[in-house]
């Protein structure tokens, strides 16, 4: 490969909670000490180990070369990179710069859009299990979370359950959906039949949906991503989308995601919601990190990246079917995470899921409750490192966590 998936990157003392996880400002990270003769081994955070492409850090020195830092509107540049990179890795058609917008973060936009789509107190739809800043956030800003279970099937694929979906929008008079594409946790990436079946839901009773598509670059060998807004004209205008650089190129302590928006109406209103805070405003640094990342050296990379997290995912789930019995995971077809259902090993072996946690976290394995995503007994694990990485994590695992 061109680029480097394989040296064990060194981030202590370079601000990062997922080898820090005592300046957590969440309040997620893992819970106990590591034991000595163990280092640490990061496995909960949705952030990556490895460097990211050079492209960015060359695009941000040759900015910082020039000593001035004023106040500034994002250049076309900017714009022409998002418009380039949505064409040629999502087939998108038709995007013009006034259809795209600055958030700070993917979850600032959704709480945004919410404000648009919503009144204090309503009903909102999700998947669950679900991201765990949905959960957290969008309950304290007034709104109220209605979970529709994802369920798998024989195969193990996680599906959405439609009746449930049509019979909860009925039910409890919802207008609005928060939707995952691809999902977290579970890693679900969405066939096209699958978004087109859940918009004649959304059309028939008259649903916005707002689509958070962080992870859409990172889909894994065999799967594609498919924007929702490119589902039908209907799914165009009823969609609000977010995306960013960030989770894909490791970008999140720079601050920067985007909105795509066609509907002109929701987006004037969404674009004023925003500016309410006043801090909703774009840092000049990371908008050369993004210009930066969707170059085609960016694209190579990420095509490298997916190759790497395909056979992490590979390794990992192999490992589980054959050596933690009573362990259920589903083979996730993007992100980097994977979803561990301990419900089963946890009723063998008498013991629960904090006890099993903490068994990892003594020997180096930082992994994350997945509790915090409404699945009980559940364990969500970030796969974004070294295999060797992977690997001496796993047999940790096996040898302390899970030992017959």
């Amino acid at each position: 490969m061109k680029y480097d998936f394989t040296s064990i990157l060194n981030r202590k003392g370079m601000d990062a909670i997922a080898v820090a996880p005592e300046d957590d400002p969440y309040g997620i990270a893992p819970v106990g000490e590591i034991r000595e003769g163990f280092d640490l081994i990061p496995m909960w955070v949705a952030d990556m180990n490895f460097p990211t492409v050079p492209t960015i850090t060359d695009a941000i020195i040759e900015r910082t070369k020039h000593p001035a830092f004023g106040y500034f509107g994002p250049r076309k540049e900017y714009f022409d990179s998002i418009i380039r990179w949505q064409e040629t890795r999502n087939s998108v058609s038709g995007l013009e710069p006034k259809h795209i917008g600055y958030q700070n973060g993917v979850l600032g936009g959704v709480l945004s859009a919410l404000a648009v789509l919503c009144s204090a107190g309503d009903n909102v739809l999700v998947h669950s299990p679900t991201y765990v800043g949905f959960l957290e956030e969008v309950g304290q800003m007034g709104y109220h979370l209605v979970g529709s279970d994802l369920i798998r099937d024989a195969e193990g694929v996680w599906r959405m359950d439609y009746e449930d979906m049509e019979a909860k929008i009925r039910q409890h008079h919802i207008h609005t959906m928060i939707f995952c594409s691809p999902h977290n946790p579970t890693g679900r990436v969405w066939e096209r039949e699958e978004l087109e079946k859940a918009f004649e839901i959304f059309a028939r009773n008259d649903v916005y949906v707002v689509s958070d598509e962080i992870w859409s670059d990172l889909t894994l060998d065999g799967y594609q991503h498919i924007p929702l807004q490119s589902v039908s004209e209907d799914a165009r205008n009823r969609t609000v989308a977010f995306y960013a650089p960030s989770k894909t190129f490791n970008l999140a302590g720079l601050v920067g995601s985007y909105h795509i928006i066609y509907n002109d109406y929701l987006r004037a209103r969404i674009k004023r919601q925003s500016a309410l805070s006043v801090y909703n405003a774009m840092n000049v640094l990371s908008m050369h990190a993004l210009i930066g990342a969707y170059k085609e050296e960016g694209m190579e990379w990420v095509d490298e990246l997916r190759q790497v997290l395909t056979k992490n995912i590979d390794y990992a789930y192999d490992f589980i079917k054959s050596n933690f019995k009573g362990v259920e995971v589903s083979k996730p077809q993007g992100t980097y995470m994977l979803l561990l259902d301990c419900g089963e090993w946890l009723s063998n072996h008498g013991k629960t899921l904090d006890e099993l946690l903490l068994s990892g976290v003594e020997v180096g394995v930082l992994w994350q409750d997945g509790r915090q995503f409404d699945r009980p007994d559940s364990i969500r694990m970030n796969l974004a490192l070294p295999l060797s990485r992977v690997e001496e994590a796993f047999e940790r695992l096996k040898k302390y966590a899970f030992a017959e």
